[in-house]
């Protein structure tokens, strides 16, 4: 399909490679017609996850005439008009505004709620990690109440692979209820067990009032849609490389990273919406990826700098000062959601080539 065709759909700013994404999203074989005449909130919206769901609700809107509603919470309406451009003012587009960890006010039905609102930055979490606490936990009940109060039909939580915090090195994979140890008294765990807890809300929520919410438990993701303004270490091994700059590591990178494509992502978190059983946790990785940072560092360098990238360590005396979570040796398993049809289509090449490809047209 030609890029006029996509923005004609879409209407959105958008590279073709997000296009792409976005139409092979509304392929996807899910009960889209349960969101007939529906209402669906997504928290975080203007974030890498929350714009792409929002975005591709709005294509499977459009192609398949689902008469929805799509409202996304904001704080900003110009990062919102930025993120979204001409979609922001199309009739499907109800925004709502506010801040989550304050009650929410919105006098029109909600049917379903995607809540990805959460700090992201690692040097928040260390330098504001009261902060980050209170957006995951009063955020979080603050769309539960919500949810309960509209009643609405399914609810998803987007939580972290942060919350298995340190597993047991000799599991071969980690599933679900595979939790590990988590140490409180570092104040860069005010994410990873932020996260548990909200998790615990959501099933207190579910057992209490019977909110029909579910967990998606996500794997670092990146791929066509990240602004190439992204600080997080994927897009900064993608950027060195684009420019035939050494990649610099601040850490061993002796940890492991697991990941999802974008899209992959967002497939899955539809589905969890849409077919996953209430107060059930489901991890969203593509277990092919699990890799350490450093071996990762270097297959950049390998596949996307025309041999002009080495990988250099310059590891600091603090290097907790950078807000690194601690080092795990972690291999997830995804064998839950995809029991529900989910599938992931891109390994981590393919993920660096369509996020390098999205940079570019960017411009």
């Amino acid at each position: 399909m030609s890029d006029n065709a996509i923005d004609k759909i879409l209407e959105c700013p958008t590279d073709s490679v997000l296009g792409e994404d976005l139409l092979d999203i509304t392929k996807t074989d899910l009960p889209f017609e349960k969101l007939k005449d529906a209402s669906i909130m997504i928290t975080g919206a203007t974030g890498l996850v929350g714009s792409i769901l929002t975005m591709a609700l709005a294509a499977i809107n459009r192609v398949k005439e689902l008469n929805m509603t799509i409202i996304p919470l904001i704080r900003d309406e110009n990062k919102a008009r930025l993120v979204f451009g001409n979609l922001y003012d199309r009739e499907d587009i109800d925004p709502a505004f506010g801040d989550i960890t304050l009650p929410i006010s919105y006098d029109k039905k909600i049917d379903y709620i995607i809540h990805g609102a959460s700090v992201t930055a690692s040097k928040v979490m260390v330098t504001k990690p009261v902060e980050t606490i209170d957006t995951a936990l009063w955020g979080t009940e603050q769309i539960l109440k919500l949810a309960e109060f509209k009643k609405v039909r399914s609810m998803v939580y987007l939580s972290s692979m942060e919350a298995f915090g340190i597993t047991d090195p000799s599991l071969e994979s980690v599933k679900e209820e595979d939790l590990g140890y988590i140490d409180v008294m570092n104040v860069r765990s005010c994410y990873s067990e932020g996260k548990r807890m909200c998790e615990l809300l959501c099933a207190s929520f579910h057992s209490e009032y019977q909110v029909p919410v579910k967990i998606a438990r996500l794997a670092q993701t990146f791929g066509a849609g990240v602004s190439k303004q992204e600080g997080r270490v994927f897009a900064q091994f993608a950027k060195a490389a684009m420019k035939g700059e050494d990649i610099v590591l601040h850490t061993k990178g002796e940890s492991w990273g697991n990941y999802c494509y974008t899209a992959d992502s967002v497939a899955g978190i539809l589905t969890i919406l849409l077919k996953g059983e209430d107060a059930n946790v489901y991890t969203v990785a593509n277990p092919e990826t699990s890799i350490m940072i450093k071996d990762m560092a270097q297959m950049v360098a390998d596949n996307f700098s025309e041999g002009k990238t080495k990988v250099v360590f310059d590891i600091p005396e603090d290097s907790k000062a950078f807000g690194y979570a601690p080092d795990v040796e972690i291999h997830l398993n995804a064998d839950k959601l995809m029991s529900l049809g989910w599938k992931p289509k891109y390994g981590l090449v393919k993920m660096y080539e369509r996020m390098i490809k999205s940079f570019i047209n960017q411009g």
